[in-house]
């Protein structure tokens, strides 16, 4: 299992001051300057590798959850069953808007699913298929049997989005 890091900034007071020292024989020395308000993260092999080693085993999940999708896929006769529910999924386009100015956003919206779920265990994948400006990121929020809300964070005036929601039918 996947063994989640914290990263923390470096912080110093003042940030981003350094001293360059004349060693005198033709090379200097640079040091950072100030208090260290919060020391940072360290960036070596293990948590570098630690990542690696996330993405390697998401890989593999989804791997295994796809072959498996696929397997039972072919095995359905009945097309409407909830298991082919679940695997193909619903797919849908959003454009949102955002007419508030800086830090304000005001770019959420309802999406209604067409088929409505047993329980409100599915997911919605977003794609950012266009944006007007910087779109921060996709969140959605206020799940129900029948439909979520979906906005942005950032700044643009415009975004579409992509979705897919999956799953929902199996209780």
């Amino acid at each position: 299992m996947y063994d989640w890091t914290k990263w923390l900034d470096h912080v110093t007071d003042p940030s981003n001051r350094f001293t360059v020292v004349d060693k005198g024989d033709g090379t200097w020395e640079i040091k950072p300057t100030g208090t260290v308000m919060q020391q940072g993260t360290s960036q070596d092999q293990i948590r570098f590798n630690n990542i690696e080693n996330g993405i390697i085993d998401a890989h593999a999940a989804v791997d295994l959850l796809l072959n498996f999708a696929r397997q039972r896929g072919w095995r359905l006769d009945d097309l409407a069953s909830d298991f082919t529910k679940e695997a193909v999924g619903e797919i849908g386009t959003v454009t949102l808007t955002n007419s508030g100015g800086f830090p304000f956003n005001n770019s959420q919206v309802s999406r209604s699913l067409v088929t409505a779920r047993s329980t409100v265990n599915y997911i919605v994948i977003p794609e950012i298929t266009a944006a007007v400006g910087n779109p921060g990121e996709i969140v959605i929020s206020d799940k129900l049997v029948n439909g979520f809300k979906i906005a942005f964070t950032g700044s643009a005036t415009s975004v579409t989005v992509k979705y897919k929601v999956i799953g929902g039918f199996l209780v």
